[in-house]
């Protein structure tokens, strides 16, 4: 029967892929074997239960072999893949797109396809169980997460960030099944890759387990050997690419369909008499049955174990409202000079005291950024109970790793680093904004404010780019009650969040504590629409101070002007005409950030003008390089006088 299975999957994934004359069969061929026996014998889930919080975990890290994915779902009874969706593999608007897209409803646990992030997707699966476990018990919450990885996966940098914490950190119920066949697109893996995998595990303080990938029972042993170790472990499957075909082991295995001869030759080769999509009734009733195996434990959990999994959730909303009235009371009374990096530690540290499912992190700068309070705890190997994760200088990783810990959107996961090491992690923003989960990225020492450290530390292009990823809320804000209606937004919000924070003190620029300003985006300053108004003056961040300095110099000289504070881009396009037209007025417009000017020709129109830094930073005191980049009220005030 075993053989059997495993050909249905096999031959499912090889139909697809030639309906649709297009995709990846090498792995689905060669792994279907290894991942029957997960599905069959290990594999904790319920198809009827898709989001059952403890069920296992399972991601195909080698997303382009997703045909082997939906051909698992949908003979295990997954709903939403059935074999009509499966004749609809990568056509527009299908479920079964070229690569796996985030839909737990669906059975689809996280995006993936950019070889190694679904395997450090998954150390932040292991780590949100391992968190959640402590906080709730193993009665409640103790699931495993199993990831497919091939040798591409392991040849990206950052499964090397990802496994190293993830050995630190003794991750017992993680487990990756290394699709090990020796072959990538250019040929043998030889031409570019000698590493030996077992000493590199073991140097992670992993556990390492080795299996054919054909014997059920010795796949089945390795894993359940792995299962019993309280390191994470590594189960390295040898198998073959395009197994049981005439590209067996060649690197044109990897991608294209079979054409009829090869598909009839598999057939001989695997005894498989059946057409195109078709699935003996037997075969389909037996993977049924493997699909209903945890159902009677699904359903206990939720008798049993729901109520106190919901209970982490209580009154948390109420608590942290307290904390942003108290705090916003409080900043329009004091503060006039601090950094914004610095206000922000004050109002994560007092949230992260009320709010359990709140965690924190940076990559070896939680002082520098702010993400490290006196309320915070780290974890470690013997102790989640905490609050905060040491990452390490790990930037590309705690990206991946704050995505899946936040998948399951029970965990609010925010994270720390300098603004212009983004760019070390822009793959893994991307994938939260194309997935929509709500990973909150920090970054600090936003500008050339920064100073001595020289332009290596100062950003300059990294907003541009940020702005510029769709679903990516990005907020810049001016002063202490910008930045705790900005966090207020992030942490109530579904979509990704950026947070960019200055290391230089900022005037404060508020004077009301009224609703929160900042979820409209931009706003005025002050609103002297009922006069003539000469110029609207656009700024974020800590620019904005120098835009009310400017301000005060024109209205000596009786030239009406407004400001508006503009900390989120994002928010502010989602805002009627009437009511961005109201904020950018009709008089010329004046951008001021200490960035590229990338994206604000959109603000300013044609006759605007703006002024930033279209050139790589200077080492001197933060100062004096706004002084030598014309960033300051007074060359402003020079420039556009004598323009207009």
């Amino acid at each position: 029967m075993f053989k059997s299975l495993a050909n249905a999957v096999r031959f499912l994934s090889i139909d697809q892929v030639a309906t649709a004359n297009s995709g990846h069969l090498g792995m689905p061929l060669g792994m279907s074997d290894c991942l029957t026996a997960l599905f069959r014998n290990i594999l904790k889930f319920d198809p009827e239960n898709p989001t059952w919080p403890n069920r296992d975990r399972f991601v195909l890290s080698g997303g382009h072999g997703s045909a082997v994915l939906y051909s698992l779902l949908n003979l295990t009874g997954y709903k939403d893949f059935t074999i009509k969706e499966l004749k609809n593999f990568r056509k527009l608007g299908s479920k079964t797109s070229g690569h796996p897209e985030y839909c737990p409803e669906s059975g689809i646990e996280i995006t993936t396809g950019p070889l190694g992030q679904g395997i450090a997707n998954a150390v932040g699966m292991a780590i949100e169980e391992r968190l959640l476990n402590s906080r709730l018990g193993s009665d409640c919450i103790d699931y495993y997460t199993y990831v497919v990885a091939g040798e591409g996966d392991l040849m990206e940098g950052i499964s090397h960030e990802a496994c190293s914490l993830a050995g630190n950190l003794s991750l017992g119920h993680l487990i990756v099944l290394f699709d090990k066949n020796n072959i990538t697109i250019d040929g043998d893996t030889s031409i570019t890759y000698s590493d030996d995998v077992r000493k590199r595990f073991e140097s992670y303080n992993w556990d390492i387990q080795e299996t054919g990938g054909y014997d059920e029972d010795q796949i089945t042993k390795a894993i359940q050997n792995a299962k019993n170790s309280p390191k994470p472990s590594i189960v390295i499957c040898n198998t073959k690419i395009g197994y049981g075909t005439p590209r067996e082991n060649l690197p044109k295995a990897h991608g294209g369909a079979l054409s009829p001869s090869e598909r009839e030759f598999a057939c001989k080769y695997f005894d498989w008499n059946h057409g195109a999509f078709e699935i003996p009734e037997y075969v389909d009733r037996a993977w049924k049955i493997i699909g209903k195996r945890s159902h009677e434990i699904c359903k206990d959990w939720y008798e049993n174990q729901e109520k106190k999994y919901l209970s982490l959730d209580s009154d948390i909303n109420d608590k942290m409202n307290k904390v942003f009235r108290a705090l916003k009371k409080e900043y329009f009374i004091s503060r006039p000079f601090e950094a914004t990096r610095a206000l922000s530690k004050e109002i994560l540290d007092k949230l992260i005291k009320v709010n359990p499912l709140l965690i924190s992190g940076s990559c070896d700068l939680g002082s520098s950024t702010g993400c490290k309070g006196s309320n915070m705890t780290p974890i470690s190997a013997n102790d989640f109970s905490g609050n905060y994760i040491h990452y390490g200088i790990r930037e590309h990783a705690m990206g991946a790793i704050m995505n899946g810990i936040s998948a399951s959107k029970k965990i609010k996961c925010c994270g720390g680093t300098f603004l212009s090491f983004s760019d070390y992690m822009k793959p893994a923003i991307r994938m939260s904004a194309l997935m929509d989960i709500p990973s909150i990225f920090v970054f600090s020492h936003d500008s050339i404010g920064v100073g001595e450290d020289g332009p290596t530390h100062q950003p300059v292009e990294q907003l541009a780019m940020l702005r510029s990823i769709p679903n990516l809320q990005v907020f810049r804000p001016a002063d202490a009650s910008e930045t705790a209606e900005c966090w207020d937004i992030a942490l109530s919000s579904n979509h990704p969040s950026a947070i960019i924070l200055t290391r230089q003190g900022v005037l404060s620029a508020r004077f009301s504590d009224r609703q929160n300003l900042c979820e409209n985006g931009a706003y005025l300053l002050n609103d002297d629409s009922t006069n003539n108004v000469k110029f609207t003056i656009i700024a974020s961040g800590s620019e904005v101070g120098i835009a009310l300095e400017l301000k005060k110099m024109l209205n000596d000289k009786n030239i009406c002007t407004n400001v508006a504070s503009i900390p989120c881009w994002e928010l502010f396009d989602q805002q009627s005409d009437e009511y961005k037209n109201h904020i950018l007025g009709s008089g010329i417009r004046i951008g001021i950030e200490a960035s590229n000017g990338f994206g604000w020709e959109k603000y300013l129109g044609s006759n605007g003008l703006f002024f930033g830094v279209n050139s790589f930073g200077v080492s001197c005191p933060g100062k004096e390089a706004f002084k030598y980049f014309g960033l300051t009220a007074n060359n402003i005030f020079d420039k556009i006088t004598n323009l207009f």
